[in-house]
């Protein structure tokens, strides 16, 4: 996965927020479901940021970006964007 593939991820995640928003408001989601598909949306981005950072970190230190892996949710999670 490159850049741009990571980019169009969290494009679509974020667009997936904004939706998921938008159904609790019109009433097509509890409060519930929204919650946890978002938890799960917020996690995906976290990790998707993450592999962006690894990838640019190692381009900079003269290492092949493609090394970079998605890491758990537990060690990215609540990153700052």
């Amino acid at each position: 996965m490159d850049e741009r593939d990571i980019h169009q991820q969290i494009d679509e995640l974020v667009a997936t927020e904004h939706r998921l928003r938008q159904a609790l408001q019109a009433g097509e989601l509890t409060a519930e479901e929204e919650h946890a598909q978002l938890r799960a949306a917020e996690e995906a981005l976290d990790q998707a940021w993450d592999l962006l950072r690894q990838r640019e970190a190692r381009r900079n230190a003269g290492q092949d970006p493609d090394s970079a892996s998605v890491r758990p949710v537990s060690e990215v999670e609540h990153y700052q964007q």
